[in-house]
């Protein structure tokens, strides 16, 4: 990377403190979420030219008919997470750019990410690498499969919105357990938390959003 496009939008602390403080007044309580939302730096994640709106609380494409999901979002998903999280563990499913995946990362012991767009998943392996992030395994896939190998997960975090409740991630969820993952069509999606107890899967509504759809394959 070259020393201006690190530069961009790094020098302006008050530009990261007023999107933190947005957040805040948006409902995020968790302290740990909120400074990785200051402290990633969001213009490396988009192309150089929307640079400048970085740090909006704002979606952005990244190419591929995909979107860097917006702060709030990422912050809100990162929290009820982790809130009451017991475990070590975390299967995300749609690597997209890695902003999901950076906020996360420090967060937790490990990450392990399926990307079903080969050269999304390319670049974020990079782009993790040069911000010195080793605790993620990358595996090209469809993101309905999971990734049974490492199961099971004490958390999931989907980052496209499904259908219905895909069985197969479910079944890679360990016990207490929690996955966030957005379920509806495009215009009527609602963000779910879903924790297994043993063999039940209790489900609360968390947000309206709006995501790309997890496509099969």
């Amino acid at each position: 990377m070259t020393e201006t496009r690190q530069g961009i939008g790094m020098t302006s602390a008050r530009t990261r403190d007023r999107l933190v403080q947005r957040l805040r007044d948006q409902g995020i309580r968790s302290e740990a979420v909120l400074a990785q939302i200051r402290e990633v730096p969001r213009h490396l994640f988009v192309d150089e030219a929307l640079a400048s709106r970085a740090y909006e609380d704002r979606a952005l494409p990244i190419g591929h008919n995909q979107t860097i999901s917006q702060p709030y979002v990422v912050a809100r998903m990162t929290e009820a997470l982790l809130d009451g999280f017991e475990g070590e563990s975390v299967l995300e499913i749609g690597t997209g750019c890695g902003y999901q995946t950076a906020v996360l990362a420090p967060l937790v012991k490990k990450i392990y990410t399926v990307e079903r767009i080969p050269e999304l998943l390319r670049k974020t392996r990079q782009r993790l690498r040069d911000l010195d992030i080793y605790n993620v395994q990358f595996r090209p896939g469809d993101g309905w499969e999971g990734w049974p190998k490492y199961g099971p997960y004490d958390g999931i975090i989907v980052t496209a919105a499904a259908s219905k409740l895909p069985e197969k991630l479910l079944s890679q969820l360990s016990s207490k357990g929690r996955m966030v993952i957005p379920i509806g069509p495009p215009g009527l999606q609602d963000l779910m938390l879903v924790t297994r107890m043993n063999d039940r899967f209790e489900q609360v509504s968390l947000d309206a959003v709006s995501f790309v759809p997890l496509v099969h394959g």
